[in-house]
Formats: C-alpha cells, sequence, structure tokens
C-alpha cells in the first residue's frame, strides 16, 4: 500500500477511534438531576422500596425520626394480630376509658362509659387517626398504655425494625419515642405482607360512626393510580410524615416521606418519588436541595 493511501486510513481510524471513546465516555459518565426537597435536611428523611424489599431511593433512612401518628401503623398491627389469634372479633366492644377520653385531638370524643367496636375502632385509627380510639385499643389489649408501648417495641424488633422505640400508642409527642424511614418502609412492607386482608382498611378515605360521616386527610388516595393506603402523621417535632403503599401495573413499592414543611408538599414529593421509580432514568445520580438552599 503507497503511503499516499495509508496515511488518509489511519486517519480515518484514529477519528472513529476517538468517537468511540466519546461515546463510551458519554454511555459511562452519569448525569445529576435535581430533586427538591420539602423539609430541612435535619428533619428530612425518605426511602423508596419495591416489593421484594430491593431498596430504590434513599436520604436519611437511617437517621433518628419522630414517627408522629405513623406510630398507628403498630398499633393496628398488634389488632390484627390479635383479630387472627382469635382475641377479639370485629364485633368486640372496646371499652374507652377516662384516661382514653382526655387524649387531645385528633379524636372521636367519647363520654364516660361508652365503647366502640373492633371495626369501627380500625377505621377510627385508619381514616381520622383518632387518638382516643388508639389509647383505648392499647388499654384493652394491654393492660396499660404502657405495656402496649412494649409490645409495640418489642414486635418492632420481631419484624426488623432495629431502631424504633414506642412509648405510647397515639404517636402524640414524647422525646423517648423514635423511629427511622427505614424502619416505617419495613413496618408498612409487614402490613401488607402479613395483612393482605384486613389492607383494604388503609384505603378509605372515610366511614360512618353513630350515624356521622368522618373524613380522612390521607390526600394521596385518589391523586396517583395505584395509591392504595398507609398512613399519615404530624407533630410540630417530626413535620409532616406519610407511608404510601402503591401497588399497580405489576410494580409494588413502599415510599416513606417524613419532615415536609406541610401536608401539599409532603405529598407533592412523594408523587414526585413514585414518577421517578417507577420509570427511572439510567445512569443518572440525584442531587438533593433540601427547603431553604439556593
Amino acid at each position: 500500500m503507497s503511503k499516499q493511501r495509508f496515511f488518509p486510513l489511519l486517519q480515518r481510524f484514529v477519528a472513529a477511534f476517538a468517537l468511540l471513546v466519546l461515546v463510551a465516555g458519554c454511555a459511562t459518565t452519569p448525569t445529576e438531576t435535581m430533586l427538591a426537597v420539602p423539609a430541612p435536611a435535619q428533619k428530612y428523611a425518605a426511602v423508596v422500596v419495591d416489593g421484594s424489599g430491593r431498596t430504590l431511593f434513599e436520604a436519611n433512612s437511617t437517621a433518628p425520626r419522630y414517627p408522629a401518628s405513623l406510630t398507628k401503623m403498630m398499633t393496628l398491627y398488634l389488632l390484627f394480630e390479635a383479630l387472627e389469634q382469635g382475641r377479639v372479633s370485629k364485633t368486640t366492644l372496646i371499652p374507652v376509658s377516662d384516661n382514653a377520653a382526655r387524649q387531645p385531638p385528633t379524636k372521636l370524643r367519647f363520654r364516660r362509659g361508652e365503647t366502640i367496636d373492633v371495626d369501627s375502632a380500625i377505621r377510627a385509627i385508619t381514616v381520622k387517626s383518632a387518638n382516643d380510639v388508639a389509647v383505648a385499643v392499647a388499654e384493652y389489649l394491654g393492660g396499660s398504655e404502657d405495656a402496649f408501648a412494649a409490645m409495640m417495641t418489642a414486635k418492632a424488633r420481631q419484624i426488623g425494625m432495629r431502631s424504633t422505640v414506642f412509648r405510647n400508642a397515639s404517636g402524640l409527642p414524647d422525646a423517648g419515642q423514635l423511629t427511622t424511614a427505614r424502619d416505617m418502609a419495613v413496618l408498612g412492607t409487614a402490613l401488607r405482607a402479613r395483612f393482605p386482608q384486613h389492607f383494604h382498611y388503609f384505603s378509605e378515605s372515610d366511614f360512618m360512626f353513630r350515624g356521622r360521616l368522618v373524613r380522612g386527610h390521607n390526600d394521596m388516595l385518589g391523586r396517583v393510580r395505584g395509591v392504595n393506603g398507609i398512613k399519615t402523621g404530624y407533630i410540630r417535632a417530626s413535620g409532616f410524615n406519610i407511608v404510601t403503599s402503591y401497588d399497580a401495573d405489576g410494580r409494588r413499592l413502599i415510599l416513606v416521606v417524613m419532615g415536609a414543611d406541610s401536608a401539599r408538599q409532603r405529598n407533592d414529593h412523594v408523587e414526585a418519588l413514585i414518577q421517578r421509580n417507577l420509570s427511572p432514568a439510567s445512569n443518572t445520580t440525584t442531587r438533593l436541595l433540601y427547603a431553604g438552599e439556593q
């Protein structure tokens, strides 16, 4: 081959090789996307797991956080167990003590000596997040709320919640009542897997009690197709929390968001996480932009 033909061929080969290297570099260099977080870093925690328990997204997922009314998920776990074991039935009447009736709102407001059946109690806790009913359940099953809280913590350890301590059945403020987003995902997953026959309660947005329609405040229900529960929570120390179950088109997710500045922002963030994890962009990294950051 003459030198006149060899050098143009060599130049074309070098150019083609350089293009391949460039394409390969573009394919392997991750792109960065931004995710706005509706909370300051010291309050925010989140995790998304799929039906197999694989983590799809997490941020501060093992940092201690206040559960607020997410606590009631464990109260219900123990009540569902009592149903399965035959210790109560859905028509069992639970007395509401003076102590239970004195709990601060949200509550159903009972008078001295009144009772509530187990079926209505489950709905009052899932839909209304009624603190008086949660305490009544605790006292009925545990003898006292303190004893029931110890049962809750023991059950948490049994199902794999490594960092959760319960001090009450409602989630009302207690400095010693702590959990993590990861533990709340474990609990949400366990409720869905262990009690599929009762999981429908978490998808109800209202219920009738003594002739009155009681409405809930989990606005994720009906907002995103496939969302079928589970529970919201708020105290000042925690911010706005939620555990959400998604089940549609062969995809199952449990999402936990804790510490949001408002319920609306929390719900927007959950919806964004659902969309990101249903159709994740390949080869991307996520940078969180916390509330208050520029």
